[in-house]
């Protein structure tokens, strides 16, 4: 099997069965993104305790290439620090926009969405889960909430 078919079969894993889909109660920052240009619209809902991404979810719906990166996006962001994801986000907005930008195998599974490049109509299908990421991360919000005492 080579590298396309293996990112393919990702993206197509990640489309059929998405990761984190759904709401999220006690979610602490929400930010909706929408790609009016194919209609893909995506609700993020983030759980921020101590400046850590607890909990993350995604609800909307989008083509298979927005689903599969939104998936792969909650799995990679889990448990990181607000500055980490957003660390993730440019590196990840430079694999899918830069020609020169390798597919860094530290990104993990990630890597599938090099594949994209080759599609310039489709990195915004690509991108719409990050860039909301980004939105909800940036904002005033998201409310902090501190970490509940288990004394």
């Amino acid at each position: 099997m080579d590298l396309k078919d293996l990112y393919r079969d990702v993206i197509l894993d990640h489309n059929r069965n998405p990761r984190n889909f759904g709401p999220l109660p006690s979610a602490s920052a929400d930010a909706e993104g929408f790609n009016p240009l194919c209609g893909d619209r995506l609700n993020l809902h983030l759980r921020v305790v101590d400046e850590r991404v607890e909990d993350v979810r995604f609800e909307g719906q989008g083509c298979a290439i927005s689903t599969a990166s939104a998936s792969l996006m909650t799995e990679a962001i889990k448990g990181k620090t607000r500055a980490e994801a957003l660390a993730l986000f440019e590196r990840v907005h430079a694999l899918l926009t830069e020609d020169a930008a390798p597919a860094d195998e530290s990104l993990g599974k990630l890597c599938a969405l090099s594949g994209v490049r080759e599609f310039p109509a489709r990195v915004k299908c690509a991108s719409l889960c990050w860039h909301t990421l980004a939105s909800a991360l940036n904002s005033p919000e998201p409310r902090s909430v501190p970490a509940v005492s288990t004394e």
